[in-house]
């Protein structure tokens, strides 16, 4: 049975990702003033969606303990990555690949010795 800390984890990641994704988003834009270029939708979209992924990470704390967090926070990166491709058409290098290969085979590690 899944753990449902882990699922709120992977939901925690994919909110995260998402304020990347709008965080990027507003800063290809050019702004009329400073003010308008930290203070639209997108910037308070992006930094509301990364306050709401870190209050579940920090609940998370309870059910996959410190180090189980620590673990899924790297997963973010490859969601980026993924989301990245789909909605700015960024290529997906082979450095890249090769960063995701590490970053599961670093997760893998730790729950095969956990």
């Amino acid at each position: 049975m899944i753990n449902i800390y882990f699922f709120l984890m992977i939901i925690a990641e994919f909110i995260a990702s998402t304020s990347q994704m709008l965080l990027k988003q507003s800063a290809g834009r050019k702004y009329s003033s400073f003010i308008r270029e930290y203070l639209n939708g997108l910037v308070i979209g992006g930094y509301g969606l990364l306050v709401l992924s870190m209050i579940i990470s920090i609940f998370c704390y309870d059910g996959l303990g410190y180090m189980g967090v620590v673990v899924m926070e790297p997963v973010g990166y490859i969601i980026v990555m993924f989301m990245s491709r789909f909605f700015f058409k960024e290529k997906v290098t082979a450095r890249k690949l090769t960063g995701m290969v590490f970053i599961i085979a670093g997760i893998a590690v730790f729950y095969a010795l956990g």
